[in-house]
């Protein structure tokens, strides 16, 4: 880091605080040269993750229009915000945790139906309903017959 007064190169830190919001870290350092004090900010830089449509299209991840997703299926529902908003940040984390800057919507779906159903199966099958986007009514009634099979094997054992 340079003296913003006389562009020296060394300088050492005084003091160190991280912000209120925990996310950057506020130094204080003094110029070995002119011995001026100034402040510099470190934060962590996040890397854009770019989400790749059924289409081929990409655009950039918005946990926003996941909310909306997970909102729309858990109307009605016994589903507070603030589960609604650890999904959100559970998918965040473990998309950030990818070394890949682009995944596929597919994936991000498959991520949120795990972590609704967790949740609630009412509000899985109402966002599967979308997600998925059924052929038709079989196809729908195959999948809640799975889910059916599914409870069924794990009472059993």
């Amino acid at each position: 880091m340079k003296c913003m007064f006389c562009g020296n190169p060394d300088n050492k830190v005084v003091d160190s605080r991280i912000n209120e919001v925990g996310n950057s870290i506020r130094r204080r350092r003094e110029c070995l040269k002119c011995g001026k004090r100034f402040t510099s900010y470190e934060t962590v830089e996040l890397i854009p993750i770019l989400v790749i449509k059924k289409d081929g299209s990409r655009e950039s991840f918005n946990p926003q229009k996941i909310k909306r997703g997970i909102q729309k299926a858990c109307e009605k529902r016994p589903v507070g915000i603030e589960q609604i908003d650890q999904i959100v940040n559970n998918i965040e984390k473990t998309l950030s945790g990818y070394l890949d800057q682009e995944v596929s919507s597919v994936r991000i779906g498959d991520l949120i139906m795990h972590e609704i159903k967790a949740i609630d199966e009412i509000a899985y099958v109402r966002f599967a309903a979308v997600y998925r986007q059924f052929k038709d009514v079989s196809t729908f009634l195959e999948f809640v017959k799975g889910l059916e099979d599914e409870g069924a094997s794990t009472k059993v054992s």
